[in-house]
């Protein structure tokens, strides 16, 4: 069967550079010369290889491995880990990339599914030169890379998603005053929600987009936003209390002590000059400090 390069649909391109940077993290942790991968499209049917760490040629560039094809596509179909000890030779699998197996010259091969949500996002691979079985250890580390990513991917699509609600309220927001309440209710919750994440994403773009998405949403003049005096922390404090949130539960999502939120929450009170925890959200919003 001859061998499909033929461009697969478009994958998300957040999803192809999370699994390049896997790469890294992939080939430190088996200490393997050669990790390769790349991420699932059309519709979870393929995997085109876009991301190297020592290859020599150009043979697996852009490959598209079809599922249950090879040894990725066999990963792909099964979402479990795989491996071969002489890639060209082993009976378990189809042969349709030997071609370009052998012209990187590799022989041993081990590959792992990312998984994302209920479905593979991607497959990567460890490689090496001589007939030899990888172990154990070269499985459980390659895993471990995979389940991290995994979570990774999962992080970026629940943000982005939540992003794309914020920007549709942001985009429709001069008729903020006729919003209806319970569809405003679920701009807050996501607003909360995402201030809570924001903390956690090491992607310095993706989180200086939320962000910037965040402020505009609650900017009281779009062109001309105001200054809070609120610090980030005491953000996160009035936002969780203005859903509802007691100093135990809003303590429990930001990883506080609830004490601490305490101490948040009356310096916003000193710094807006309310009396209150509900005085305090209206006058944040009032201000345009909360959605």
């Amino acid at each position: 069967m001859a061998v499909d390069r033929r461009p697969a649909a478009v994958a998300v391109p957040e999803h192809e550079a999370l699994l390049r940077a896997a790469l890294g993290r992939l080939s430190r942790a088996t200490d393997l010369p050669v990790a390769f991968g790349g991420a699932v499209s059309r519709g979870g049917r393929q995997v085109r290889l876009t991301g190297f760490v020592g290859t020599r040629t150009g043979a697996l560039r852009d490959l598209v491995i079809a599922s249950g094809a090879g040894l990725g596509g066999r990963v792909l179909l099964s979402a479990r880990p795989g491996s071969v000890h002489d890639y060209a030779a082993d009976a378990r699998i189809s042969h349709e990339y030997d071609k370009p197996v052998t012209a990187e010259g590799l022989r041993a091969l081990a590959a792992v599914p990312v998984v994302a949500g209920d479905a593979v996002a991607g497959v990567l691979y460890v490689g090496i030169r001589e007939p030899l079985t990888l172990g154990a250890r070269v499985l459980d580390a390659m895993v471990a890379v995979a389940t991290r990513t995994g979570i990774e991917l999962t992080v970026r699509s629940q943000v982005e998603q939540r992003l794309a609600e914020l920007e549709t309220a942001t985009a429709t927001r001069s008729a903020r005053e006729t919003h209806p309440a319970p569809e405003w209710e679920q701009v807050r919750e996501a607003h909360a929600e995402l201030r809570s994440i924001a903390r956690d994403i090491t992607d310095p773009d993706l989180r200086q987009r939320l962000e910037s998405v965040c402020d505009r949403l609650t900017a009281p003049h779009p062109d001309r936003p105001r200054a809070s005096p609120l610090s980030p922390r005491e953000l996160d404090v009035l936002t969780l209390v203005a859903l509802g949130c007691g100093n135990a539960e809003a303590a429990r999502r930001l990883g506080l002590l609830p004490e601490t939120v305490k101490s948040y929450l009356r310096s916003a009170m000193r710094k807006l000059g309310t009396h209150s925890r509900m005085e305090t959200v209206v006058a944040a919003r009032r201000a345009g400090f909360l959605p």
